[in-house]
């Protein structure tokens, strides 16, 4: 997907560019690539984006860590507003405040849209925190002769163990 210089966005028709999509993205490993169509309007002082996109996506789940499929599809919208003060991180890493009202997306009104970087992470946010296989997965399986293993004190809490017979509760 080519990058979107935004002010080219304001001599297309209606103001706005639509990209059909049938590939895969260099940062997301996924088993069919990404199909979808993505919706860039220029909207005087905003950016509206659509899309709706799906692929197919292998994880390992958390319970027992085998290997599944996962359909993945998205379908979002977000407004991007321009704004000529963008502010970008200080090279020396240094922390500063942010104000509440500046937590919104914000492009220079000259700048550029990265569609395929917007996309990765519209796709990234919609991957499933709890990656479960299935929702009954019971784990990696124990072995009974692990389960029987008689566990061998430690000698230094000895005492301690003495202690909490005679102490009530």
């Amino acid at each position: 997907m080519d990058t979107i210089h935004i002010p080219e966005l304001l001599t297309a028709p209606k103001q706005m560019r639509v990209i059909e999509f049938e590939e895969g993205l260099p940062d997301l490993e996924t088993l069919t690539p990404v199909k979808g169509c993505l919706k860039v309007a220029h909207q005087g002082n905003y950016l509206e984006i659509k899309a709706s996109a799906e692929t197919i996506v292998t994880l390992s789940c958390d319970r027992c860590l085998q290997h599944y499929n996962h359909r993945l599809h998205i379908q979002v919208s977000e407004m991007i507003w321009l704004n000529d003060r963008v502010e970008r991180f200080d090279e020396d890493g240094l922390e500063y405040e942010v104000a509440l009202e500046d937590l919104v997306e914000t492009l220079p009104p000259q700048g550029y849209f990265q569609p395929e970087v917007w996309l990765y992470e519209q796709l990234c946010l919609a991957l499933p925190q709890r990656q479960l296989c299935d929702q009954e997965c019971a784990g990696i399986p124990v072995p009974a002769q692990l389960e029987a293993v008689e566990v061998i004190p430690d000698r230094r809490w000895a005492s301690l163990e003495a202690l909490k017979g005679k102490f009530p509760l």
